[in-house]
């Protein structure tokens, strides 16, 4: 049985154009490539063809899990969203207590996680730590390396 796939609005729709470019443009353009390699002449010496047709076992792979993925979407209610709890969508800025570094996050599911976007996953260990938690708590991290690092949760807002 499928695992819930836990997206924001914003996720969901993400995922459904990325879906909708692959099932069609992305479509069209491996199956061009596929045709040209076969005008190369015999397709059994032939890597043009070999490439094509791998691209497009990736590609299909890809919509496959794309679809499951929508199919198991479980989205978030921005109504469902605490501004008093950490949860998903809420947007937690931390501070660690060592580095006196503060941090802004948003929480999401695992399937929208994305650091370069400051999109922090509930299965991550930071993530999995802050959830329930409310302001000013402090909670304890276990990091790869070193001690556990200490952060304290200084502003929850909902981020959808």
């Amino acid at each position: 049985m499928p695992k819930d796939v836990i997206l924001t609005p914003e996720g969901l729709e993400k995922l459904k154009e990325e879906l909708e470019h692959l099932s069609t443009e992305k479509r069209r353009e491996v199956a061009e490539r596929i045709k040209e390699a076969r005008e190369f002449g015999d397709i059994s010496e032939n890597s043009e063809y070999d490439d094509a047709k791998n691209e497009q076992a990736m590609l299909e792979s890809r919509i496959l899990a794309l679809e499951e993925k929508l199919r198991s979407a479980q989205v978030i209610d921005a109504d469902e969203v605490s501004k008093d709890v950490v949860g998903i969508g809420s947007v937690v800025t931390i501070k660690d207590e060592k580095t006196e570094k503060s941090q802004t996050f948003t929480i999401v599911g695992s399937a929208e996680a994305d650091m370069a976007e400051m999109k922090l996953s509930n299965e991550s260990p930071v993530g999995r730590a802050l959830i329930g938690h409310k302001k000013n708590d402090v909670v304890s991290v276990q990091v790869p390396k070193g001690p556990a690092r200490k952060l304290k949760i200084t502003k929850i807002e909902v981020g959808l």
